[in-house]
């Protein structure tokens, strides 16, 4: 089980950071990626990292904006957005593969959270 925190209201132009860490284990040689969810829409990838940061992936809907990165020491993750526009609002779930590389396909990771809501206001 994952737990991903960060998430809450703030206005366009904005920024959060979202972290994510498991409860029981570590994730320090596991590939991280973070997904959401709009309602209404399907499921979509915003960004994913290998295990040790040294490859990345951002959405182009995201790129400019987000960062993902990660902590391999504490196995934690993190989503840092700026200029958040209304339609980044979303469930957004944070995942970790059973593998160390980069991965985009939502099949392959296998450790989810419960996701956290961000809410842009325009």
């Amino acid at each position: 089980q994952l737990q991903a925190s960060g998430g809450g209201l703030v206005q366009a132009g904005g920024s959060l950071r979202l972290s994510c860490a498991a409860a029981k284990r570590t994730l320090s040689n596991n590939a991280m990626g973070w997904f959401r969810q709009a309602p209404g829409k399907e499921r979509e990838i915003v960004a994913a990292i290998n295990w040790n940061g040294a490859a990345t992936y951002l959405a182009d809907s995201v790129k400019g904006r987000f960062t993902i990165s990660k902590d391999v020491a504490r196995g934690t993750g993190y989503l840092q957005m700026n200029s958040v526009k209304p339609e980044d609002t979303a469930v957004y779930y944070c995942a970790a593969a059973l593998g160390s590389a980069l991965t985009t396909e939502a099949s392959r990771y296998r450790y989810w959270g419960r996701g956290t809501l961000v809410t842009v206001s325009s």
